[in-house]
């Protein structure tokens, strides 16, 4: 099987962040970073060179593909926000959600944003609490 590629790091999510030259765009990841954070209640950790990761969690697929993952993140990319919420996040139990968000694009479990101010706020932060009780709900982690 082929080792994972984007896994935690070592690096500083603030040496990354502050790398971004677009003031306007690090300072939607400083909101990022905030919001992730205090729905988490976890600290955010690099996941491989671009993801900004918050918590983690165990999967294993019926294929037998198993893994560890952020268990919800964002990248920074040149035209746009990614933000790594629950596969199938875009369905029924959240469309109400994404009608009322604003201006964006979904994927199976990335929504892209060109800024957060093109953005609810409010629904924003929904859908990120929505996506951590789904992805805990679907692989429950045992007990440390």
């Amino acid at each position: 099987m082929a080792e994972l590629k984007t896994k935690p790091t070592d690096v500083a999510v603030r040496d990354h962040l502050a790398a971004i030259e677009d003031d306007a765009r690090r300072a939607d990841c400083e909101a990022l970073v905030e919001l992730m954070s205090r729905v988490t209640g976890c600290e955010p950790v690099m996941w491989g060179p671009s993801i900004v990761g918050f918590d983690r969690y165990h999967y294993c697929y019926a294929s037998g593909h198993e893994g560890d993952a952020a268990l919800v993140g964002f990248a920074s990319g040149k035209r746009q926000l990614t933000l790594y919420l629950a596969p199938g996040f875009e369905g029924d139990a959240t469309r109400e959600l994404l009608a009322r968000l604003g201006k964006h694009k979904a994927g199976k479990g990335c929504l892209y944003l060109k800024r957060l101010s093109d953005v609810d706020s409010e629904v924003l932060e929904r859908l990120v609490r929505w996506s951590v009780g789904e992805i805990r709900r679907r692989y429950p982690q045992p007990e440390a």
